[in-house]
């Protein structure tokens, strides 16, 4: 393949949910040799500025667009400034590795007998920290940062901290989903930031307390919604999650009132490709208002 053919090939499609194309890879190439000081943030900020990035609260989608411009650069289709520290981010946010320590004693309960069960929102970087380390080191898939409009939150009773939990961007194409939605292709492209996705969930090992993940699902759907509103200007009318099948039953999700609406092809959440490459998963839905399909513009009665 020639070197023309082989960098046509390789510019995404869509970037942000949105079309792209060469048009666009070269309004972000001229913004990177625009921007003054020539750093990382400032290109991001005026490539959100000519091309309109924004997120559905209408703020620029600053975050995102680093994220995406970053895959750009990996793609050798663009060559951003040096990052403006040669360490690792992400670990220096997570800090040193605190000493071992053996676990806390079982918590064995019901969960009308926890103190004060609540849902703590990750505000501060110590809430940061621990919400990382926890995942980290307990939960299967690790931790993983990610761009764009989440709420995470730490568990916490009387008792302690129990676990986590987080939501963030929907899948970008669930078939299973878009159909039991009633959604064509354009209504997708339109609403899918009103779907938000139960990225992570966590309730560490030495905590058997009966029903407690169905309880924090449900004190989850009781505020995320408001707390994305108060943080981005949006409430999302529709909560998905997808569980790695056969590996686990979902019943957690069953329990708090979700639907499984089918599977995934195992193309990964965010794939555009046609090839399995990863796990199947069920997929499971929780509708946060009762007109939540009106709001997704899907089919009546889908």
């Amino acid at each position: 393949m020639r070197e023309p053919e082989r960098t046509a090939a390789a510019i995404p499609e869509r970037l942000l949910g949105r079309p792209f194309g060469a048009e666009q890879l070269g309004i972000v190439r001229e913004q990177v040799c625009l921007a003054q000081p020539a750093n990382r943030a400032e290109v991001a900020r005026r490539v959100c500025a000519v091309l309109q990035w924004r997120s559905p609260g209408g703020a620029y989608a600053g975050m995102s667009a680093r994220v995406a411009l970053l895959r750009l650069h990996r793609l050798g289709l663009i060559t951003l400034p040096p990052p403006r520290s040669r360490r690792n981010n992400e670990n220096r946010r997570l800090g040193p590795a605190p000493p071992e320590a053996p676990p806390p004693p079982l918590l064995s309960c019901r969960v009308d007998q926890l103190g004060a069960l609540r849902l703590h929102p990750v505000g501060s970087d110590e809430d940061a920290r621990q919400y990382r380390r926890l995942l980290q080191q307990y939960h299967y898939l690790g931790y993983s940062a990610t761009a764009g409009a989440q709420r995470r939150y730490l568990i916490v009773a009387a008792e302690g901290v129990l676990g986590a939990t987080g939501f963030g961007a929907a899948a970008w194409k669930v078939g299973a989903r878009d159909a039991w939605i009633g959604w064509d292709q354009a209504q997708r492209c339109r609403r899918l930031h009103l779907v938000i996705n139960h990225t992570r969930f966590l309730i560490l090992p030495w905590v058997r307390v009966h029903n407690l993940g169905s309880k924090v699902l449900a004190l989850a759907a009781q505020r995320v919604g408001a707390d994305f509103r108060a943080h981005y200007g949006y409430a999302p009318v529709l909560l998905e999650s997808f569980v790695e099948y056969p590996r686990f039953t979902g019943g957690v999700y069953r329990a708090a009132n979700w639907q499984c609406v089918g599977h995934t092809r195992g193309r990964g959440r965010n794939s555009t490709s046609h090839a399995p490459g990863q796990p199947v998963k069920s997929v499971w839905v929780y509708p946060l208002c009762r007109d939540f399909r009106s709001a997704l513009g899907g089919a009546p009665g889908a």
